[in-house]
């Protein structure tokens, strides 16, 4: 990726300056943890068991320990160390959770921790194509992400996606290792797919419609399925949450109560009811007769 900077008219590309040392990468990174992650800083140089793990973070969103290591080199192998960390932690689950609790204000329970999406990410500023398709694979729980700078204090954070065809590690003859074998049976890939398996073809056709034409409200609307449901993320923020049930879907808009133009009084207040996803407002429907309302409400939030 090519970074420029406007100069007197012209397009002039910055020269990027490499790391010397990974505990800047890693410095950079924890000093920013959640502009750039949306995770929650637990611990810089975790030890467990003789292991020292760089970073410990916690996903908010998806109540599950996160590992973080850094890389200024790209001979390493992500398989190998990744593997080996996330069955540390599938393993010590107890040792997490005791590290969460005394570096937070709050506590945390085992039931608390979804571990199905526990997840170690590997910043390095670049990844070869060996490193990128070994860990290609949908349920591993292996993410890479570049981070680069550049003159004049630019950096670039790229978090390196996974293809959409990538396949399940379960599918992979090759899986030998036990300790792969372990992961395929706790790490869970939640998408579409998931929350779509077992739903009729009118759920499924209606869940199309609602999706398309919210991607089409704005052109950076991304989805982010989760366990219990599949969001809709703008920027950093989750705009709308949609539960796909056997007969409805269920809308939940991340607005707080009272700050939405509801004319037809079509969503309901939740503010005081437990539920799923963040917002006040809730909604279900079972056809597309209110879609274009619903569009109109949930564009209040893009503004």
């Amino acid at each position: 990726m090519q970074i420029y900077r406007a100069q007197e008219q012209k397009m002039v590309e910055l020269i990027e300056q490499p790391f010397r040392l990974e505990k800047e990468i890693q410095t950079i990174f924890e000093n920013n943890l959640y502009e750039f992650t949306d995770l929650e800083f637990i611990k810089s140089e975790f030890t467990i068991k003789s292991n020292r793990i760089d970073t410990l973070a916690f996903d908010p969103e998806s109540k599950a320990f996160v590992i973080i290591e850094y890389k200024r080199e790209r001979n390493f192998s992500v398989i190998d160390q990744g593997v080996s960390y996330l069955n540390l932690m599938l393993e010590y689950k107890a040792d997490f959770i005791v590290e969460y609790n005394e570096s937070q204000t709050k506590n945390l329970k085992r039931q608390d921790v979804d571990w199905s999406q526990s997840r170690i990410i590997f910043v390095s500023p670049s990844f070869t194509d060996f490193q990128k398709q070994s860990t290609n694979f949908k349920d591993l729980g292996i993410e890479l992400w570049e981070l680069k700078r550049y003159q004049d204090g630019i950096f670039s954070v790229n978090p390196l996606l996974k293809t959409k065809s990538a396949p399940s590690i379960k599918q992979v003859q090759m899986v030998e290792s036990e300790d792969i074998k372990k992961i395929a049976k706790e790490i869970q890939q939640y998408d579409e797919d998931f929350h779509l398996d077992d739903k009729s073809d009118d759920i499924k056709e209606l869940y199309e419609r609602f999706r398309d034409a919210i991607l089409n409200l704005a052109p950076d609307l991304e989805i982010n399925a989760k366990k219990l449901y599949i969001a809709f993320k703008k920027s950093k923020r989750n705009i709308v949450y949609i539960e796909v049930q056997k007969k409805i879907l269920r809308l939940t808009l991340n607005a707080k109560i009272g700050s939405l133009d509801d004319p037809k009084i079509l969503l309901r207040d939740v503010s005081t009811i437990g539920h799923w996803g963040v917002g006040d407002y809730q909604t279900d429907v079972s056809d597309t007769e209110n879609l274009e309302y619903i569009l109109s409400l949930i564009k209040q939030l893009l503004k």
